[in-house]
């Protein structure tokens, strides 16, 4: 019989080594290489047998301009808010990934969309490699779901899932979690990097033919990553992010790859004994608990796609007993802070070198965008002087190193939103206001400096 022996593969390219490397020879990324089972090597009498392989569809070249133009057809999930990230609704034959922390809400969410999908007539398989047919229907009878349609499979061989998936012939079917399936050809263990590989092909595959659309279910590591070789990411259709705290009622999900629609779009949950519910109105949810008349607190509205959401930017500055203050960033990146305090130390006299300076966006967004800077920058002078920011007082605007307020884009959408929600004083940009007309009972008032925002604000 054949030794099986040990190598170490790269989680990110697949490249194998027969030692541990500390940076993949391939790729070049760090820490990536993980221990694995190899395939035995192959016996004189009796050679190893190759993994099977499907042939190809055999479909002859087409020009562009002769192939149909039909529309695809979306299926609506009964969920809006994954309806949106998605694009519009599932498309027949796409391949979508999720990934998320353990225990944030990943199984839980497509549980429920199984539901909603089996009571609009569809057949939908959920095949589980982590939990039993039971510990399924315990968590379905906590949230209440009866699905007639709805068709449980515990089982993590691939060979059987196909078998299964042919007989059933669902529209819909869910893999919870891919890092748990494997292929009986191949000798390294469930979850590896040829085993996640060969598995996401296979299933791909079978979405083509099938035209069945297909949810992936994936870990994370510790990074933030999805488990497993980066080329996963590569070939599927759709990779959602479910984000959020576990001690947070809020999540958060984000599409990082779309084939089917953008890509900035995002949806917002709230975690609930009744399981994943939708939060229609992100903005007065992420402002109902806003303290009133405290310093340090700043209303900014960003835009996630194409909807603009109001969020409390907060910030706090104390006086430091260290040598060196402390930056402590929460929602925002730490090197765009540090770039901010140093133009407000230059440009418009606030001394922060003697200052701890904590800052944190509420309800787990992360600020990505330029046009948070003037927000930010108020919050830390606002807290800095200990004046508060007016309750219906909005701030929006890129700064640069020399302290110049830059125009952002789509300003009447972020304009309209603050209107809806009774802010009626707008710090912009003076470029922004050149091309937009205030609202009725709106006030809209331009800037060119930090300096200039500062001194109208307070």
């Amino acid at each position: 019989m054949a030794k099986i022996k040990t190598v170490y593969a790269c989680t990110v390219c697949g490249a194998q080594s027969s030692k541990w490397l500390g940076r993949c020879p391939s790729c070049g990324a760090w820490n990536t290489m993980e221990e694995t089972l190899s395939e035995p090597a192959a016996e004189k009498a009796a050679p190893a047998k190759a993994i099977r392989q499907r042939p190809g569809t055999g479909s002859p070249a087409v020009l562009l301009r002769d192939i149909p133009e039909d529309a695809t057809v979306r299926t609506k999930t009964g969920i809006s808010e994954l309806d949106r990230v998605l694009g519009g609704g599932i498309v027949e034959g796409g391949l979508m990934l999720l990934g998320g922390d353990p225990g944030i809400g990943k199984s839980t969410l497509l549980i429920q969309v199984c539901s909603h999908l089996s009571q609009a007539g569809l057949r939908v398989l959920y095949v589980s490699g982590e939990e039993s047919a039971r510990q399924i229907k315990l968590r379905a009878a906590r949230l209440g779901i009866e699905g007639k349609n709805l068709y449980i499979l515990a089982e993590n061989a691939m060979d059987q899932v196909e078998i299964r998936m042919r007989e059933v012939q669902p529209q819909v079917m869910i893999i919870d979690s891919i890092q748990t399936m494997y292929r009986a050809e191949m000798v390294s263990a469930p979850g590896s990097v040829s085993q996640i590989r060969e598995c996401t092909s296979l299933l791909m595959r079978l979405a083509k033919e099938s035209g069945t659309a297909i949810f992936l279910v994936g870990h994370v590591t510790k990074e933030g990553a999805i488990a497993g070789p980066r080329m996963l990411e590569h070939m599927v259709d759709v990779v959602l992010y479910f984000e959020g705290d576990q001690q947070q009622h809020y999540r958060l999900l984000r599409a990082v790859k779309n084939r089917y629609g953008s890509v900035n779009e995002l949806g917002v949950f709230q975690m609930t004994d009744k399981g994943m519910e939708v939060v229609p109105n992100p903005s007065e949810q992420l402002l109902s608990h806003r303290a009133k008349g405290v310093s340090g607190s700043v209303v900014f509205c960003g835009l996630e796609g194409s909807r603009p959401i109001l969020c409390d930017v907060q910030a706090l500055c104390a006086q430091t007993y260290y040598g060196t203050p402390r930056r402590t960033v929460n929602g925002a990146e730490p090197g765009r802070i540090a770039l901010l305090l140093a133009v407000l130390e230059k440009r418009a006299g606030q001394k922060t070198f003697n200052q701890d300076v904590y800052i944190n966006v509420a309800g787990g967004l992360e600020l990505s965008e330029p046009a948070a800077d003037l927000a930010l920058c108020v919050a830390i002078a606002s807290s800095l002087k200990d004046q508060a920011v007016g309750n219906d007082v909005a701030v929006v605007g890129e700064v640069g190193l020399a302290g110049e307020v830059r125009a952002i884009s789509q300003c009447e959408r972020r304009i309209a939103e603050c209107q809806r929600l009774g802010l009626n004083t707008v710090i912009l940009p003076r470029e922004n206001l050149r091309r937009v007309k205030a609202p009725e009972g709106m006030k809209l008032l331009g800037v060119d400096t930090v300096m200039q925002a500062l001194s109208v604000i307070f």
